[in-house]
């Protein structure tokens, strides 16, 4: 059983007067203790970016980038075919964005996090994810990456002896693998349905997949991402359990 857990959601997926989600980033930003900010490839602009990267100041939460594919009209959530060193350079792009504002703010990038379909990509693309991981060293060898147990991303992180953050996601569904099941949009959730499961995760090592199949998973963060429908309700409620449950949130416990 896990004592304390590291809980993530994705912030600051705006972009200029168009709101994603319930609009509700400031009010989650307490409750969390990291964050990955969009840096306006699939969603953000420089002033949300700024405002983000305040907010997680102000609530001593860690700060990652999240940079997605070139891909505003579909949120990310497209896949992009491109090369890896296209695609490397993309992230790089969005990482200099991001941490920029963050040397303005006094405070330093925590993580690197791809976001939606990008992170299916590095999963599953080891050209990708060992060109991607090669130039995060160079940049900073102690960044950690969050991913996922049971991806190539992990196993080049591991190989390659770059630290990283390992995820579990509270509103997503798995397969019999253990692996994500990808949509494009979120199914909804209630509140007591993510809490149980996270909890479950976070006691046991178990989630129960699409079929039924109850599947071992390890983890360092729980992630519930902003703009699922409810998203300030299911991180309330998902907070509030693992607390009465003896299960503190804290920043994560860096792998290496």
């Amino acid at each position: 059983m896990k004592t304390q857990i590291d809980l993530n959601s994705d912030m600051g997926e705006c972009f200029g007067p168009w709101i994603i989600g319930d609009g509700v980033d400031d009010d989650i930003m307490p409750l969390i203790s990291s964050c990955n900010i969009a840096a306006g490839f699939h969603a953000s602009d420089p002033n949300i970016m700024l405002h983000s990267i305040q907010q997680a100041k102000k609530h001593h939460v860690a700060i990652g980038v999240h940079p997605g594919f070139r891909d505003l009209v579909g949120f990310g959530r497209r896949h992009i075919v491109a090369s890896a060193s296209e695609l490397v350079n993309d992230c790089l792009y969005q990482l200099g964005a991001l941490r920029e504002f963050i040397h303005l703010e006094n405070e330093a990038l925590h993580h690197f996090k791809p976001h939606g379909s990008l992170y299916i990509h590095a999963s599953k693309d080891r050209e990708f994810s060992e060109l991607l991981i090669k130039t995060l060293q160079k940049i900073d060898s102690n960044l950690p990456i969050y991913c996922m147990e049971n991806t190539v991303t992990i196993e080049v992180a591991r190989a390659m002896k770059q630290p990283y953050v390992r995820e579990f996601y509270g509103d997503r569904d798995y397969d019999d693998n253990g692996h994500l099941v990808m949509v494009r949009r979120a199914r909804a959730y209630t509140p007591d349905e993510v809490a149980n499961k996270v909890l479950l995760a976070c006691k046991e090592g178990l989630v129960q997949s699409v079929t039924g199949k109850m599947v071992h998973i390890d983890f360092d963060s729980v992630c519930i991402h902003s703009d699922t429908a409810g998203a300030l309700s299911l991180i309330k409620a998902t907070r509030d359990l693992l607390t009465k449950n003896g299960i503190e949130i804290k920043k994560p416990i860096i792998q290496n």
